[in-house]
């Protein structure tokens, strides 16, 4: 027979260790794999739109040929009514995120392992800063711009160095 304090936290433990198997295949993460559709959801891949490049350095910019990006784009419409767009590269690897509609989304799932850098450049924000606003980290690993109000927000996450060639930080939207 277990003891009382041990049958105090074995459901906790359950409970936690359950939601962290059904997560850990399934959540996407910037930098990592896109997510599964979660329930209630529904989801649409599209190729990447074609970027205009210069043909050589010494042409102008109107003289630019069509080239297809490696990069998929994956939006997935949550159950909230929020539409989270997943950029994903030719390696099946999340290099940028865009979301947009009347709830943030699950930031620390989406954002993975960059979540405690966000939070952390969050929390210094609001420190020197007094009330809400939009929010801007920019490093050279993980870029997040995230704002809003009440039943309108929206944002974009991208990792610099995983960009493809071609494309910017304007591009994830």
């Amino acid at each position: 027979m277990l003891n009382r304090p041990l049958r105090a936290v074995l459901p906790v433990a359950l409970v936690a260790g359950a939601l962290w198997a059904a997560c850990s295949p399934a959540c996407a993460a910037l930098g990592g794999a896109p997510m599964a559709t979660p329930s209630g959801a529904t989801a649409v891949t599209t190729p990447a739109p074609t970027a205009r490049v210069a043909s050589s350095a010494m042409a102008s910019p109107s003289s630019g040929t069509a080239v297809s990006a490696r990069y998929v784009v994956r939006a997935t419409q949550l159950a909230s009514g929020t539409t989270v767009r997943e950029y994903i590269g030719a390696d099946g690897t999340v290099f940028g995120i865009a979301w947009n509609g009347p709830r943030i989304p699950d930031l620390p799932t989406l954002l993975g392992t960059y979540f405690p850098q966000y939070a952390n450049e969050v929390h210094a924000l609001r420190a020197t800063r007094h009330g809400r606003g939009p929010v801007a980290v920019e490093h050279s690993d993980l870029v997040v711009h995230s704002g809003g109000h009440m039943g309108s927000f929206f944002g974009q996450a991208w990792l610099p160095s995983a960009l493809p060639a071609g494309i910017t930080g304007a591009d994830i939207k």
